[in-house]
């Protein structure tokens, strides 16, 4: 049986079985927007970066919005036993940091969403620095995808993951229970990119973009003001 963007059937029912397990005891859930998550079809998800945890937190997320979650994970991961199969079989893509490899993973990435998979992305590509938590300035992959295959980007704001685990601390906080939020937006209108070349500056602004809709789903989530220049960006460089 074909299944589009999904590992083995074996393999997603022991993963599901195990991590929404821990995760129903451990976390409380208010999700909203799920249904501007495509159901079928190559798409990417794009979201803010808060904790280590956020990626069980999230795939939890995306699995009940009908999607099979892929990532980009250091290549490492595939080298520890036991985890390094399981993170094959489900499918993940290996990131080779620092290697004349690195730039298969988005090769990969794009061979993936053309084969009609979810690929959750952070644009930022590290857990953001801001003090007070807001998106900061991020790496132009997601935008190259994007525009060379043609996929949606879905912008998805979360907030809660930082409580479970903060950033720089290694044992979780499992109690009292924390909400993990999210928000998923409607996709980025990034139509005004297409058929132009990739070049640096059409990157940046469809980049740009990405991360305004992300930071405009945080605000709302929180009911908080974004700040107006992104945490690492100076005055110059936003405007």
């Amino acid at each position: 049986m074909s299944r589009p963007g999904r590992p083995p059937i074996f393999w997603e029912v022991l993963v599901v079985a195990i991590v929404k397990s821990l995760l129903l005891l451990f976390t409380k859930r208010d999700w909203r927007g799920r249904a501007n998550v495509p159901r079928t079809g190559g798409v990417i998800i794009a979201a803010n970066h808060l904790s280590w945890t956020d990626p069980l937190l999230f795939a939890h997320f995306a699995y009940n919005s009908g999607r099979w979650p892929v990532y980009l994970a250091k290549a490492g991961v595939f080298d520890i036993p036991v985890i390094g199969t399981i993170v094959r079989k489900c499918r993940q893509i290996p990131v080779h940091r620092g290697s004349t490899d690195a730039a298969r993973s988005l090769k990969d990435a794009e061979q993936a969403l053309k084969d009609g998979s979810c690929v959750i992305f952070y644009p930022e590509g590290t857990i953001t620095r801001d003090p007070d938590l807001w998106p900061t300035t991020a790496k132009t992959g997601v935008a190259r995808l994007a525009l060379a295959t043609g996929v949606p980007v879905i912008p998805v704001a979360h907030w809660g993951a930082q409580e479970l685990l903060p950033y720089g601390e290694k044992k979780p906080r499992l109690f009292p229970r924390k909400t993990f939020r999210v928000l998923a937006g409607p996709p980025v209108d990034l139509s005004k990119y297409a058929g132009l070349p990739m070049r640096s500056q059409v990157l940046k602004d469809a980049t740009a973009d990405i991360m305004a809709a992300i930071t405009a789903q945080l605000a709302e989530l929180r009911g908080e003001k974004a700040p107006d220049t992104p945490f690492g960006e100076t005055e110059s460089q936003a405007g």
